[in-house]
């Protein structure tokens, strides 16, 4: 018998096998006043579950188990404005931009290895309220690295803050001040990461050591020892960091001042610094935005303080002059490759001067 095939369709049922997607790994959160989170800057510490700062370049670090993690915060939103977060996962720095008054960022997701390494800072200033740090959530915290054993503070203005500097998201005269802040890629941290050393910034926008600008109330000896400087609030326990090197950058805000009156000042805000830093060396910097001129008057004026506090008996203060005026940024600021420039120029002063 023959049969006859043509013009039949002959389907062939086949079995469909659903490919499984991997479950993601539990995570657990893990509060802020976790022993394994390492902070680091001026912080407020009164609520212990939801640590504040203010300052720009305070940061946290820590170490981490699983393909991800994400970090909690609150966002002050003063003047309705947002907080600018630097976020470091292995080694790789990322620039973040909060969005709300609570936010949960997902700062790493699948992630090779097992173990890595996390820091996130404040890359923005007091000016644009607090940070509130609230927790993380990841497979499993681990215990921190050990801290680096030496330690900077940086005290100046705008420049040392890292405003006007970043362009990379909002060019100049685009969107609000603050978006072209960047403490984390400022020199300070910049030379401290050069150096293996922890930093502090203590900075900001417009001071001056005796006369600051846009209409900013107070001068840097007024506030220096507090947490929230902007505002000159809650007392600072400088016990909590003792640097081995204090650098201050003040001077472009003040303009040209009557020598003995801004010499006068400047020392006694040395021996201010002294009193609390008994050990530190101080290092008297020219600003790296001035002009000929104002760049002329702060080499005179720093050459003669660090010529009286040495006469006095302490011989750990010093001067740098920086080679040239860097203002490639917005507002005539140092650009973020500009603060790179800075911060090669102030490592290698202080690896020769320190030995480091």
């Amino acid at each position: 018998m023959k049969y006859a095939c043509s013009g039949l369709l002959l389907v062939l049922a086949l079995p469909v096998f659903a490919v499984a997607k991997p479950k993601p790994k539990p995570t657990t959160f893990y509060p802020a006043d976790n022993q394994h989170i390492q902070y680091t800057g001026r912080i407020d510490f009164s609520n212990a579950k939801k640590p504040r700062c203010w300052a720009p370049g305070t940061y946290f670090a820590a170490r981490f188990a699983g393909p991800s993690c994400a970090v909690v915060v609150n966002d002050e939103m003063l003047w309705g404005k947002h907080n600018y977060l630097e976020v470091v996962v292995d080694g790789k720095p990322t620039r973040l931009l909060l969005t709300g008054k609570e936010n949960t960022v997902t700062v790493a997701e699948n992630l090779p290895g097992k173990e890595h390494t996390l820091t996130v800072c404040k890359n923005t200033e007091s000016n644009i309220g607090y940070l509130e740090f609230v927790g993380l959530r990841c497979a499993k915290l681990l215990p921190p690295a050990a801290r680096p054993t030496r330690r900077i503070e940086f005290i100046g203005n705008s420049i040392t803050c890292g405003a006007s500097s970043d362009e990379s998201a909002v060019p100049c005269g685009k969107g609000k001040w603050e978006d072209q802040h960047n403490a984390y890629q400022a020199y300070g941290p910049t030379t401290a990461r050069a150096l293996n050393a922890e930093w502090q910034l203590t900075a900001v926008s417009g001071i001056g050591l005796m006369h600051s600008c846009c209409e900013l109330p107070y001068v840097m000896p007024q506030v220096y020892d507090k947490i929230n400087l902007r505002e000159n609030l809650l007392p600072w326990n400088f016990n909590r960091y003792q640097p081995d090197v204090v650098t201050v950058c003040l001077g472009q805000n003040d303009g040209v001042q009557d020598s003995i009156t801004f010499c006068r000042n400047y020392l006694s805000f040395l021996q201010n610094l002294r009193r609390h830093y008994p050990k530190a060396q101080l290092v008297c910097l020219t600003s790296p935005m001035a002009d000929a001129r104002l760049t002329a008057v702060l080499q005179r004026y720093l050459t003669s303080v660090v010529a009286q506090a040495n006469a006095a008996g302490d011989t750990a203060v010093h001067r740098f002059f920086f080679s040239r005026s860097y203002t490639s940024g917005c507002d005539s600021h140092p650009s973020l490759a500009e603060h790179q420039l800075i911060a090669a120029e102030l490592t290698a002063y202080l690896k020769s001067s320190l030995g480091w």
